[in-house]
């Protein structure tokens, strides 16, 4: 299983039901390997992320050969949760 990054913003701790630490919980009980990187909560500072991702909301995940993928958090806590998240 290839690793993943998870972008993200820096306030996962502010409520269990976070989006962002919703799908770091998916990838956590799914056993995804991931790496983290925090994200400014100012979209208009995600410069990086825009450039990595093509986009500025998060949560995204980018796979290993640079392609991202993004949907509403619950959605993609359910795509982990079911296996297919490196599915096409």
């Amino acid at each position: 299983m290839d690793k993943v990054t998870l972008h993200c913003c820096n306030y996962m701790w502010i409520k269990p039901g976070h989006p962002c630490a919703r799908v770091r919980t998916a990838l956590d009980e799914a056993g995804v390997p991931y790496e983290m990187v925090h994200h400014s909560k100012l979209r208009s500072r995600r410069d990086e992320l825009r450039a990595r991702t093509g986009q500025s909301v998060v949560p995204a995940i980018e796979f290993a050969d640079g392609h991202a993928y993004r949907e509403e958090s619950k959605d993609m806590a359910a795509r982990i949760e079911a296996g297919k998240l490196f599915e096409a």
